[in-house]
């Protein structure tokens, strides 16, 4: 005995019947979406963004090695906002290709863009401390001040301790004049040959024993200063004034001098640059370089890269 529909499952039948035709198309159309062209492309996006980031990394690296080697703070400025920029370039490009990654990228993939963005994050900063110092350049002005000023200061003073031996030279107090225009010439010319290798200096404790070095010659040079104003034949020479005002301006400098060489901006940032900048943009590059290579290596159902699906 057949048994029919009835009539009141007739609507959900068609009902039924209207679903599954969507959702064929629905499945049709993300098929096509998937075809072996569609993710050909996709992965030639990735593989071409993770590129632009390791162009860019590179370039912010060159940007702020110049930055910190360049000899004028506008250089350096100009140097470390390139750097920036460049940086930001990747940083951006870093958010697209994790938009790209969210679906259809492998788990290898996902777990690389992860481990570049800890490294960037370390990257970043590292780069930031480097920059910040490079555009101060407080060795470079050091120096500008030990071979510019200072060095005037010293041979002004020097020149006017010639000529006060000179003109002691038929005195009785001759050799006594000699000695302590002698002292107080060869005490700046030791302060002066310190200086510049404090500046270069990176060890604090070393940098500490030079600066006890040069107040003990200091010392030695106001004693041999003061020794010869008190001469009687002395008093009042106007060489032997211009020798002490110009002690005093030199010690104004080095007081300068020694300020900036505390900060140490130059060396540290170059120190900085050149070993936690170096290993961290190695790391960087390295997770890049993994990372482009997961996405090469994406198997595409259709697609062999010139060899036949099916040899013969």
């Amino acid at each position: 005995m057949k048994t029919q529909a009835r009539p009141t499952n007739v609507p959900w039948l068609v009902a039924g019947a209207v679903f599954m035709a969507l959702l064929l198309v629905v499945v049709w159309h993300f098929h096509q979406d998937e075809s072996p062209t569609a993710r050909l492309a996709a992965k030639a996006d990735r593989v071409d963004l993770v590129g632009r980031m390791q162009l860019d990394l590179a370039f912010a690296s060159e940007a702020e090695k110049s930055a910190v080697l360049a000899v004028t703070d506008e250089a350096s400025r100009t140097f470390a906002n390139q750097a920036r920029a460049a940086t930001a370039n990747v940083a951006r490009e870093h958010q697209e290709l994790s938009t790209f990654l969210t679906t259809g990228a492998s788990q290898r993939e996902r777990q690389l863009l992860v481990q570049f963005a800890g490294a960037f994050t370390n990257l970043q900063r590292i780069d930031e401390d480097v920059l910040a110092l490079a555009v101060k350049n407080t060795n470079l002005k050091a120096y500008a001040l030990l071979f510019g000023p200072a060095a005037d200061r010293l041979a002004q003073m020097d020149t006017a301790l010639d000529r006060v031996v000179t003109k002691s030279a038929t005195w009785p107090e001759t050799k006594q004049v000699m000695l302590m225009a002698f002292g107080a010439r060869l005490g700046i010319l030791r302060i002066q040959a310190l200086l510049a290798p404090h500046i270069a200096e990176e060890s604090d404790a070393k940098m500490d024993r030079m600066e006890a070095a040069m107040a003990k010659e200091e010392t030695q040079i106001h004693k041999d200063l003061d020794g010869l104003v008190t001469l009687p034949k002395l008093s009042g020479d106007a060489d032997l004034g211009t020798a002490v005002s110009r002690f005093a301006s030199y010690g104004e400098l080095k007081a300068q001098i020694l300020v900036f060489s505390r900060e140490n901006t130059n060396v540290r940032s170059l120190t900085l640059s050149l070993n936690q900048k170096r290993k961290a943009l190695a790391v960087c590059l390295d997770t890049l370089a993994s990372l482009k290579q997961a996405i090469l290596d994406e198997a595409i159902p259709g697609v062999t890269y010139g060899r036949p699906a099916k040899p013969r």
